[in-house]
């Protein structure tokens, strides 16, 4: 199946700049638009939208582009929002039942770690696609009970709790009951992934 845009809430800003930085990014690494389609299964016309800044990108699509040129996803999106009390817009991107706000990136030799605010919507499932090598993903629920994880079985993780996966592999998120999940989600990416020299 291919990675498709879907409309989300995002300003026409957001879009634009995610397009801004997509385009950037692709041709840092020499790609056409035709291989970044290609390698990341998105279509070419949607990937020109996207780089365009006329259609806005669901949270599968960023990630199949990201995976595709070798980068975390926040190397798409723009800087995290300020702390609070200071001025800034959020910049939340959409999956089919799971909204992320990029809160903060760290780096170091080794890693790169991304913290997200989450909110799993109720009566869904969110598949996400196996990141690259390595690639570990900790939430911590703040309300609400999810169920997380990857393989046939889903963990349980209420309020206050946590749960760690390999997200190497095809993983899951869901709302256990009829109510939206709070949580924060903290993706740990190897620094170097092994096709990169």
């Amino acid at each position: 199946m291919r990675a498709t845009d879907q409309p989300i809430s995002a300003s026409a800003g957001l879009s634009a700049g995610i397009g801004l930085r997509l385009r950037e990014l692709r041709a840092a690494r020499g790609l056409s638009l035709s291989e970044l389609a290609r390698r990341s299964g998105v279509g070419k016309a949607t990937l020109s939208g996207l780089e365009a800044g006329t259609r806005n990108p669901t949270l599968e699509t960023l990630y199949a582009l990201t995976t595709a040129l070798g980068l975390p996803l926040s190397a798409a999106l723009p800087a995290p929002e300020p702390p609070a009390g200071e001025a800034g817009g959020e910049a939340a991107v959409s999956g089919r039942v799971l909204d992320a706000v990029l809160l903060e990136r760290f780096e170091d030799a080794a890693a790169v770690s991304e913290t997200y605010r989450i909110r799993i919507r109720p009566g869904g499932v969110q598949r996400s696609a196996a990141h690259p090598p390595g690639t570990v993903e900790h939430l911590v629920v703040l309300a609400g009970t999810a169920l997380v994880g990857a393989g046939a079985d889903l963990v349980e993780v209420g309020p206050g709790g946590h749960h760690s996966w390999a997200a190497d592999v095809p993983h899951r998120y869901r709302a256990a009951a009829r109510q939206e999940v709070a949580a924060v989600l903290v993706v740990r990416h190897p620094h170097r992934w092994p096709h990169e020299s």
